[in-house]
């Protein structure tokens, strides 16, 4: 599956989860570590759960496997999450470290697509959309 494929995919998962402001941002000519971000915002620690849930949920259905995951512990034999320790969890990405004391931000990574759910408070705060706004935001519905 190509990238743009795979990162339009993520963002219809996020959606059917009712995650808010999803945008897809083409990084190809910014960066080096990855083609696409998608960003999105749930509006609590819970809701990111559900939303990082059913992404990992809705790939691992097309075959397609994470590689990384911050901010939430894959562990156990079921497919959702539960909440890392601050601890746990390595910066990705060259991203900023991850709010991961109250599950506010959450990493996943595929490799060529990272997909970013936050809660509406560290989106703002990482401010990650300001800080790749050269790259160009993608149609992804």
């Amino acid at each position: 599956m190509e990238s743009l494929e795979l990162a339009k995919k993520a963002a219809l998962f996020c959606a059917d989860k009712k995650a808010e402001n999803i945008v897809v941002l083409d990084m190809r000519e910014i960066v080096n570590f990855c083609d696409y971000f998608v960003l999105c915002t749930a509006t609590s620690s819970r809701h990111i759960k559900a939303v990082a849930d059913g992404v990992d949920e809705g790939l691992h259905q097309i075959g397609i496997k994470i590689k990384f995951k911050q901010g939430l512990d894959g562990a156990g034999r079921s497919r959702s999450f539960r909440f890392a320790s601050a601890a746990s969890a390595a910066s990705a990405a060259g991203a900023p470290p991850i709010d991961e004391a109250n599950g506010r931000w959450v990493l996943l990574d595929m490799g060529d697509v990272v997909v970013h759910v936050f809660e509406n408070e560290s989106r703002e705060f990482y401010g990650l959309d300001h800080l790749w706004q050269e790259a160009i935001p993608v149609t992804w519905q």
